[in-house]
């Protein structure tokens, strides 16, 4: 790792810290990879930006140094909901229900900010009885199943001081504040308008841990500016007035959540940061030397099931399959993306314009093999492709490089 190459001075975004150090260069990435198009040739124009990724040496925290803010707007045209899985479901179930028991929240007022569509929202508000208000530019109404009487307000915007009125037991958000460039900035303001009311807060973010160490280089996309660590994670809410009670990985350890007070309670004391672990920084020095040789392989690889003729598909159009098509240049040695959002259906991904059906489409199509971005989903895939009669090879996302071509 090298000091950033650049004219002025680079700190953290998290503590300010000037102790930064380069990991990954990736050039014109799609600004989103959870904005679809309608038509192809509009897919292949899709804007774009570079990745500068940075290793700060005192919280361990990883960011973007070339992210600009000015050009990320969410609007309802982004779709990133994940509840049409099963697998994702049950998750989402169970971290409502633990959420609702640890807060004993049952006819409560829940906040969630960076809602997306309402999928968690209303889970917890179905489960416990509660009332809920979310905020999200990228709202589309009438998104709920309606099938529950659960109590739902949504403000299709940020949440900012404007809204410092709205009060609830609990403030949840969930995969938003990787979007936010200065996240300490973001989390002053929520301490501010929380004021002396007792809340309690969950946050959920990728967990940086599981990108570096399983070499899942397709999570590092435009959008996301940061790339928490506990250690980062823990130093971000402490030093914006917040008592961090609680920090573990979730999800396969996938990603990392965070319980913490605004009230202090019985919160655990945060501690000054002193520096990453030896650990953490030997595994960003790992990834920064095993990113190109993890894409040669995958590159070798689609190039030979190309040459032997196999019909190959993706399956998951989200951010880990747009990355993957976009950092690999794919074209013809994938004929489309596969996903269950219906919502994705039908669209074409930025950069590439590969196109993404339903499951049901390779019930014609019949491939001979599907790469699986996620492991986690494997088993939920093969049975869908089992009840098709279909039984393809599948190639799952692994962290050796060595062990993709078989």
């Amino acid at each position: 790792m090298n000091s950033p190459a650049t004219n002025q001075p680079v700190s953290c975004p998290v503590c300010d810290a000037t102790d930064i150090s380069d990991c990954i260069r990736i050039p014109q990435v799609p600004i989103y990879c959870n904005v679809l198009y309608e038509r192809q040739d509009e897919a292949l124009r899709a804007p774009t930006g570079d990745i500068d990724l940075c290793f700060c040496g005192n919280c361990g925290h990883l960011f973007n140094s070339a992210f600009d803010p000015s050009r990320v707007d969410y609007s309802s045209e982004y779709e990133n909901s994940l509840h049409y899985s099963g697998r994702f479901r049950e998750y989402a179930h169970n971290l409502a229900q633990g959420l609702i028991e640890r807060h004993d929240l049952h006819h409560k007022t829940v906040i969630e900010i960076a809602c997306g569509k309402g999928d968690f929202l209303e889970l917890l508000c179905t489960l416990g009885n509660n009332r809920g208000i979310g905020f999200d530019p990228s709202h589309v109404p009438g998104r709920q199943t309606g099938t529950t009487d659960a109590e739902l307000t949504f403000i299709r915007d940020y949440y900012s001081t404007a809204y410092r009125d709205y009060r609830a037991d609990l403030i949840c958000c969930r995969h938003a504040l990787e979007h936010i460039s200065r996240p300490g900035d973001f989390l002053g303001t929520l301490r501010d308008s929380i004021g002396d009311h007792p809340t309690a807060l969950f946050f959920e973010v990728p967990n940086a841990l599981f990108t570096l160490r399983d070499l899942a280089i397709w999570d590092i996309i435009y959008e996301h500016c940061g790339y928490f660590c506990e250690y980062s994670l823990r130093e971000a809410f402490s030093r914006n007035g917040f008592s961090v009670a609680n920090i573990g990985a979730e999800f396969g350890g996938q990603f990392l959540g965070i319980h913490a007070s605004a009230d202090g309670g019985d919160a655990v004391a945060p501690q000054e940061p002193q520096g990453p672990p030896a650990e953490l920084t030997e595994l960003v020095r790992r990834f920064s030397r095993h990113y190109q040789s993890k894409v040669a392989s995958w590159n070798d690889s689609l190039q030979q099931l190309h040459r032997e003729g196999l019909r190959t598909v993706l399956w998951g159009a989200g951010s880990k399959g747009v990355s993957f098509t976009n950092i690999l240049e794919v074209d013809e040695q994938i004929g489309c993306l596969i996903d269950l959002n219906p919502h994705k259906q039908g669209l074409y991904v930025p950069g590439t314009g590969h196109r993404v059906h339903s499951p049901d489409f390779l019930a014609e199509y019949k491939p001979d093999v599907v790469i699986v971005m996620n492991p986690l989903y494997t088993d939920e895939i093969r049975r869908n492709l089992g009840e098709m009669g279909l039984h393809p090879r599948i190639i799952e996302d692994l962290p050796q490089p060595t062990r993709i071509a078989q």
